[in-house]
């Protein structure tokens, strides 16, 4: 009954569009103090939940996909796709996605990805005979690769809670990120073909030499970031910092930055961060609530009762999230649940890595549907448009998202082979 009051109490914070870091706090505090625990303990859970090695590689992956984005390192992007694909019908709606896949190995952020992108692509797909609404939906559903194909903010945080190699859980990424591009790039085929009107952009081989040639130093980010990792030569945190810095000077050399730039990039990676570890902190003083309830235990007897198949398992899992993902932040619903899911995943037999990946694509999804829908707000506020227009947009391409989900259930050996091919 403690626990339902606290879910309760947490859900009506929600409602009333409190902070997700605070609505946890609260409830929490006030469970302290009704059990006559020392509030100095909610100070030591906190500030030990964000002492984390592990957990230093995400303000250094927000400052690379920080630098990044005021770099223009997106349009030089956009400009290449464009230059191959804007002759074939729908050429935009692929460049959108081709260009989400190529920035995502440089940020792990949707939210930053959907900001960057979408103030380039959308308007340029309306003044090409796009729907605006198709537009919208296109952006935003390829904002989801980012936070799924490494390096992913959330595959830290899961890889510091589960106790998990970060570049083994890298590594799983890579191929359901690219079935995620795949899927979306069947859907605009799809669309397009009831946009006849769509204008074209021509195509001249002088045109992809020199667009191309402007690509080619930032794609070298993710070999040095990527190969690092997976070859042994950085930790995750080392790669993060080595990442930043080639960024950094990339953008000074472009002279798309500047000296002055560089308090405004702090600025929002400071404050990016801040969101992130202060909801990792508060999310930690609600798993000691749990644990001292004996949630996790609780839980793991239903579960098991239910079914002891990996399949089913994973099933659930995915189900869970996809509700939790909706109405809670990401990584609130990962420090909240790891510590339950994993003990139980590994009594079943069920791989921590593919759990992770399969909780990651899962909760990704939340971000294209009320309430909470961080994504579908970016791109309103960013594009001045209302918030349904997105989420209709949006809506077609949630179908090979949740395919992708399921092709993780049926197939998990399919997430393994490529660290199993790396040896991780």
């Amino acid at each position: 009954m403690t626990v339902v009051l606290m879910l309760l109490a947490i859900a009506a914070l929600l409602l009333l569009r409190v902070p997700v870091a605070f609505a946890f706090l609260g409830p929490g505090l006030v469970y302290l103090i009704a059990t006559g625990q020392s509030v100095g303990l909610a100070m030591r859970l906190v500030a030990e939940a964000t002492a984390s090695f592990p957990l230093l590689a995400v303000p250094l992956f927000v400052l690379l996909g920080t630098l990044a984005a005021h770099a223009g390192i997106a349009e030089r992007l956009f400009d290449f796709a464009l230059a191959i694909m804007g002759k074939v019908h729908g050429g935009l709606g692929y460049v959108s996605i081709g260009v989400s896949l190529g920035f995502s190995w440089m940020s792990g952020s949707a939210v930053a990805d959907a900001a960057a992108l979408g103030k380039v692509q959308v308007p340029q797909m309306v003044r090409h005979g796009y729907s605006r609404r198709f537009s919208l939906g296109v952006v935003g559903s390829s904002a989801l690769i980012a936070p799924v194909m490494p390096p992913s903010i959330p595959a830290v945080i899961f890889a510091g809670l589960g106790a998990v190699s970060t570049g083994a859980l890298f590594a799983a990424s890579v191929l359901p990120a690219v079935l995620m591009a795949v899927g979306l790039t069947i859907v605009v085929f799809i669309l397009a073909r009831r946009q006849p009107g769509l204008t074209h952009v021509g195509f001249s081989w002088e045109l992809v030499r020199k667009t191309g040639k402007r690509v080619i130093a930032p794609l070298a980010a993710p070999v040095i970031i990527l190969g690092g990792i997976l070859g042994g030569y950085f930790t995750p945190t080392e790669a993060a910092a080595v990442g930043a810095a080639y960024m950094l000077i990339l953008g000074l050399c472009y002279r798309t930055l500047s000296l002055k730039d560089l308090p405004k990039v702090f600025i929002e990676t400071v404050m990016t961060t801040a969101a992130i570890m202060l909801i990792v902190a508060s999310a930690a003083l609600i798993g000691y609530v749990f644990a001292r309830e004996r949630v996790p235990q609780d839980l793991a007897s239903l579960i098991l009762g239910i079914t002891e198949n990996p399949m089913f398992f994973l099933a659930l899992v995915a189900v869970l999230m996809l509700v939790l993902g909706t109405v809670v932040d990401a990584v609130a619903v990962l420090v909240l649940t790891v510590p339950m899911l994993m003990p139980i995943a590994t009594q079943i037999g069920v791989d921590p890595i593919v759990l992770g990946v399969l909780m990651i694509v899962s909760l990704m999804i939340g971000l294209l549907t009320p309430p909470v829908g961080t994504v579908l707000f970016v791109l309103a506020s960013t594009l001045k448009v209302p918030v349904g227009e997105v989420f209709r947009g949006c809506l077609p391409f949630i179908v090979p998202l949740v395919a992708v989900c399921v092709l993780i259930i049926v197939f998990p050996d399919m997430v393994m082979w490529l660290p199993a091919r790396l040896g991780l």
